[in-house]
């Protein structure tokens, strides 16, 4: 086996039995990188000499944390103190931040591989809307890799890193997983701090692990969950250990099966391969229970007024003075517009002009406030389905893998990308994508399971007993 095919459990064993050093699988990772990373593009900043150097200072003292001396690669919009963080925008191109992410900080002594591509800000479903380069799908390189983690995603499919994290507004791990074949988990919205996180729509994102298997998943939340002073909305709840949720019967759980997720216009053979992921857990011993979900069909619409708010709220401090990219201009006023309309793509200035729209005097009460009410019907939506149901099983996205460029002139046909994974961030529940099998064209197709608040445990268990049960998760594309 080559070092840069191990999963997280696999690394972590190999280096703690001294049958690798983290030297030698930097080393694997790094070579990796440079033998297909010019097919996929996963990454905006490549780090090999610092971690290097940090493989060999781990490698020369006891080993601290379970990712200690792992090579891992951070989606570009989670802040690295010293090392470029970008989010894919050309306003923040040389942006080197002062401090350090929780979530970073918190996996200690892992080495950071490099810092991976995304679409600018974290919006879009396709890794197209970057400003760099667009990063491609492992399995099929004239297809997108999902977005807005498509970076992260594609460089834990293709060997590139052990693992990774994301951030996830709308379905931006979970899409990107199911689009290429790895595991994708969106936590509960608090369960992990944002702090240091680059804020796009802030009461949405979320960081998640990415990673080969659903063990690696929960080795991953484990070190980067609880409760962090610097964020407000961070959850003061218990941290569990999520490994030990692993394994055993589904016997009893009772699995809900929304008939709102299954719709008109999916793919057949997605369609096919949920079904026969739904019997596989029948399988191992769950109930499936016929569920409603009412208020499905209003989240697009929903979503897009509020996140696009939170947006041109976020944005507004991207503006030439303190940080980021600078274009003079004859006064203040012009230097704002000549340097935001040089600093941000087309999509940003899109979501930036819809959101002030509905948060302008007059629109505010008709999109913004309206939106907020629906999102509080979708929430209940949840918590009632949980009060007959454990977990909820969707398709993660209603197609396979999409051609580059196939919608990246039809931004609401890309919106609809995300169809099946928004309505997670508007209750703020807990999600996580897993494979699920393959279409005719060789593509990958993602399981989408849907938790109560705060009850990753169930979420992980099910997710592992059904991955156990079948292959599609040791499948691995051909570059």
């Amino acid at each position: 086996m080559k070092p840069y095919t191990l999963t997280l459990r696999q690394a972590q064993e190999m280096l703690s039995g001294k049958e690798l050093t983290p030297v030698e699988l930097a080393d694997a990772v790094f070579d990796r990188i440079e033998a297909v990373d010019n097919k996929v593009h996963a990454y905006v900043t490549v780090t090999k000499a610092t971690a290097i150097e940090r493989a060999r200072a781990t490698g020369s003292g006891a080993l601290g944390t379970p990712v200690s001396g792992i090579p891992l690669a951070i989606k570009d919009n989670i802040c690295t103190r010293g090392i470029r963080t970008t989010c894919s925008s050309k306003i923040l191109e040389n942006f080197v931040p002062p401090y350090e992410s929780t979530v970073t900080e918190k996996l200690g002594d892992y080495v950071l591989v490099g810092k991976t591509n995304l679409d600018e800000f974290a919006m879009g479903s396709s890794t197209e809307n970057s400003a760099f380069f667009t990063t491609l799908n492992p399995w099929a390189t004239d297809r997108a890799p999902g977005g807005s983690s498509g970076g992260s995603a594609a460089a834990v499919a293709a060997d590139e890193c052990i693992a990774a994290l994301g951030s996830d507004t709308g379905g931006s791990i979970r899409q990107p997983a199911a689009f290429c074949g790895v595991v994708g988990l969106k936590p509960t919205y608090g369960r992990v701090s944002r702090y240091g996180l680059v804020a796009f729509a802030s009461s949405l994102d979320q960081i998640g692990p990415v990673t080969k298997t659903v063990e690696d998943a929960a080795i991953l939340l484990n070190m980067i969950a609880g409760r962090d002073h610097r964020d407000s909305t961070s959850a003061d709840v218990e941290v569990p250990d999520f490994t030990k949720a692993l394994g055993g019967s589904l016997k009893g759980l009772k699995i809900g099966i929304p008939d709102e997720y299954f719709i008109d216009g999916m793919d057949k053979e997605v369609h096919q391969c949920i079904l026969k992921a739904i019997d596989e857990l029948s399988a191992q011993g769950a109930t499936p229970v016929k569920i409603n979900l009412p208020h499905t069909g209003y989240a697009v619409a929903t979503y897009y007024v509020l996140a696009t708010s939170e947006a041109s709220s976020n944005l507004a401090r991207y503006d030439g003075v303190k940080y980021g990219v600078r274009v003079d201009g004859d006064n203040l006023t012009e230097m704002y517009f000549k340097t935001r309309a040089a600093g941000f793509g087309k999509e940003v200035k899109r979501r930036i002009m819809l959101g002030s729209y509905a948060l302008s005097s007059g629109y505010y009460d008709a999109y913004y406030k309206k939106a907020q009410q629906v999102r509080t019907l979708i929430k209940h939506d949840f918590e009632e389905a949980f009060k007959k149901v454990d977990v909820i099983v969707t398709p993660t996205s209603p197609t396979t893998a999409f051609k580059i460029g196939e919608k990246a002139n039809d931004p609401l046909q890309m919106y609809l990308s995300d169809i099946f994974t928004i309505s997670v961030n508007l209750a703020g529940v807990p999600a996580i994508s897993i494979p699920a099998g393959f279409d005719s064209g060789g593509l990958p197709v993602g399981l989408q399971l849907i938790g109560r608040f705060f009850d990753e445990e169930t979420l992980l268990k099910t997710a592992y007993t059904y991955e156990r049960a079948t292959p599609w998760h040791t499948n691995r594309p051909t570059l």
